[in-house]
């Protein structure tokens, strides 16, 4: 059974016309505010996921969210087939899969939509083992360390984005 959260009062056929953002929340992120404060900080998954929600509709046009979190990295893979193609922009942190999610790293290569990566802890301050990233080479841009805004600053960035570029989708 998987751990998969998805909010799916913006995934309407009735919005299908309406441009989105894709968020993605890899293994363990769902224990945010629970797990270890002190590191990823004491805001939950669902406040963030607010804060994205609300970035991504103040945007103008105004987007959509869809959001998944999943402890599976089959499941971010199908989100990504799913979503991403269509995605204005997609906002990522792939927790652990940072290091290893090669599949999940091919999955967003192939939708080559505007990627941001993003990541609560400044990742190359800490263990070694956390400062290579296998996503990062397909993606647009890193926000590190700078806790939980660093979600609704990439989500603004691909707003932007996608206001000042031609964004097929």
């Amino acid at each position: 059974m998987t751990d998969t959260h998805r909010h799916t009062e913006d995934d309407d056929p009735a919005g299908l016309d309406h441009p989105y953002l894709l968020l993605l929340n890899g293994p363990n992120l769902n224990l945010l505010g629970q797990r270890e404060p002190g590191v990823y900080g004491q805001t939950t998954l669902a406040q963030i996921v607010a804060a994205v929600r609300g970035t991504a509709s103040g945007g103008d046009p105004p987007h959509r969210l869809i959001d998944v979190q999943s402890n599976h990295e089959g499941d971010l893979v199908d989100a990504v087939h799913r979503h991403g193609p269509g995605a204005a922009g997609i906002v990522i942190n792939p927790g652990a899969l940072t290091h290893y999610g090669l599949s999940l790293r091919d999955a967003l290569a192939a939708v080559a939509r505007p990627t941001v990566e993003v990541h609560l802890s400044n990742v190359h301050a800490r263990e070694s083992f956390r400062h290579l990233s296998v996503i990062a080479p397909v993606t647009t841009g890193q926000i590190v360390g700078l806790g939980a805004i660093g979600y609704t600053l990439a989500a603004t960035f691909l707003l932007n984005l996608a206001a000042t570029m031609e964004v097929d989708v």
